[in-house]
């Protein structure tokens, strides 16, 4: 028992190393609350946030909470009073790290006025204070709001409702430097990946953000991006050379067994990768064009497979014997981003995002129909109910971080007759 208690320690110290190495913000152990409005509320940059980190660091240990309301102000909102929504719904999960995304209903809907600004200002500074009072060591990320779309339709007044939210931003990234917070832009590389979709689609580019604030899955995985990078979220999710003239393996940030040639010059391989490519659902047109007018898939989503020196023509790539493209010795050669194809590894992602989303629906319905509109009931049943959901949750993320677990694959290169 020792043994396996020692062994458990080192896998955990070589878990937070490895991503102390990659730079990445989160650490084995943490506790993330996402807070914020309806933006939040709809629960899908943060979903795609925690679909990444699950599926790139399948081994740390991150808990994530979502804990959105729509209509909320820095004052609160439906959900009740600030200090109320920060004592129930943030501060009982002890978080080590804390995003707080506010600002869209702050504004209004209008144009800039002190008034409503130092509303905001002195809002935001009140819920800094309580936090960190609660939490002396929580890592806070503050958020620069998404977005108003002003650039896909023209805006309502002059200057539009947009740059109000800039203005607020600016705010946050100063606030962010006085009080040694961690800061995240989600407006000005959705904005202009906004300018880029409207150049290639101007009427599909109107989905991204359809009613204008809530952006639809598209736009949130542009938002998650942002955030992602903030937190310096490495791009590779793994990456191999082949020299076929061998053959033999140059670089390989995966496990990977010797490659083989086989009749006909095919050349086969067995690999089990470290993580697995983002899951994103490329079948949605509005999610392919948000990826066409954005570098996500270079920024975040690289899953290399580079093989020189094959004989001139075109190779069929199979995977697990399920052909998933062909490709030029000249593009193998320049490597494929296998993380884009339509691969074992993929559809194991999915299934992970799946699964993130059904946690995640099981926590919302212990917490927005259970917990908070029977609270004021004397009700026995209450908390056994909330405990059962609890552990159904718990359950599922345990059946989610499984699924995560990267699985060993054959490969096999063919010339196409």
């Amino acid at each position: 028992m020792k043994r396996l208690c020692l062994i458990s320690l080192l896998l955990i110290g070589f878990v937070a190393t490895l991503a102390a190495q990659n730079g990445f913000y989160l650490k084995d152990g943490d506790r993330v609350v996402f807070y914020g409005d309806s933006i939040t509320d709809q629960r899908l940059y943060t979903l795609f946030t925690e679909a990444y980190v699950v599926t790139r660091f399948p081994k740390l240990n991150v808990s994530f909470v979502h804990s959105g309301w729509g209509g909320d102000r820095v004052t609160g909102g439906g959900g009740g009073p600030i200090d109320v929504r920060l004592k129930r719904d943030v501060f009982p999960y002890r978080p080590t790290v804390m995003t707080i995304m506010l600002g869209m209903n702050d504004g209004s809907y209008r144009a800039y006025d002190d008034k409503i600004f130092e509303t905001y200002a002195s809002g935001y500074r009140h819920i800094i204070e309580s936090v960190k009072s609660a939490f002396p060591g929580e890592r806070i990320t503050v958020i620069e709001p998404s977005p108003f779309d002003d650039v896909t339709r023209a805006p309502n007044f002059e200057g539009g409702y947009n740059a109000v939210l800039v203005r607020y931003g600016q705010f946050l990234a100063e606030l962010a430097n006085k009080e040694a917070l961690h800061v995240a832009d989600l407006n000005t590389s959705v904005v202009g990946a906004l300018h880029k979709a409207k150049e290639i689609d101007s009427k599909m580019a109107e989905r991204i953000i359809q009613d204008r604030v809530h952006p639809g899955p598209g736009g949130q995985m542009l938002m998650a991006e942002a955030l992602l990078k903030s937190w310096s979220a490495p791009a590779a999710v793994g990456s191999v050379t082949i020299d076929a003239s061998g053959p033999k393996v140059i670089t390989a940030l995966k496990n990977i067994s010797s490659p083989k040639l086989q009749e006909g010059g095919a050349l086969a391989w067995s690999q089990t990768d470290d993580a697995l490519p983002m899951p994103i659902d490329m079948k949605d047109p509005v999610m392919q064009l948000a990826m066409k007018s954005s570098d996500f898939i270079q920024a975040l989503d690289q899953q290399t497979l580079q093989v020189t020196n094959m004989k001139p023509g075109r190779y069929a790539l199979s995977i697990d014997g399920e052909r998933v493209g062909a490709f030029s010795d000249a593009e193998l050669a320049a490597g494929v981003n296998l993380a884009v194809l339509q691969t074992p590894m993929a559809a194991q992602a999915m299934n992970v995002l799946d699964l993130t989303r059904k946690h995640n629906d099981i926590h919302f319905a212990r917490w927005r129909m259970v917990q908070v509109p029977l609270q004021d009931l004397s009700l026995t049943s209450t908390q056994p109910a909330m405990d059962a959901l609890d552990r159904l949750e718990a359950e599922i993320v345990a059946a989610q971080r499984a699924a995560a677990v990267p699985k060993p694959h054959e490969y096999r290169l063919a010339l196409e007759n």
